[in-house]
């Protein structure tokens, strides 16, 4: 039972999961200049939800591996985001590894 927000505001977003639940998506799109990169900063955005939704209990992934795992390469290195509920973060990231099994 889930209902589609969008405040623009990743901080206001994560205090609404920790609140009351639920997943934040900025996952990766093939529309994105053919790079597999996110919109958000790793370093800057990413990484500190990212760590305040672990700690609280929650997961955060590039929907291919652990946020906290990926190693910056740059400064301003963007990422996909999925955040969120452990469960609901673990079941998209399962959706993401259905897609790439599936492709040749």
């Amino acid at each position: 039972n889930f209902n589609m927000r969008w405040i623009a505001s990743m901080v206001a977003e994560v205090h609404r999961i920790l609140c009351r639940g639920g997943v934040f998506l900025y996952p990766w799109d093939v529309r994105m200049k053919g790079k597999m990169e996110g919109r958000l900063r790793l370093l800057y955005e990413a990484n500190p939800m990212s760590f305040l939704l672990e700690q609280a209990g929650g997961a955060a992934s590039t929907g291919i591996k652990r946020m906290l795992d990926v190693v910056p390469t740059a400064l301003h290195q963007r990422v996909p985001v999925v955040l969120g509920c452990r469960d609901e973060v673990q079941v998209i990231v399962q959706y993401h590894r259905d897609v790439s099994d599936a492709q040749p």
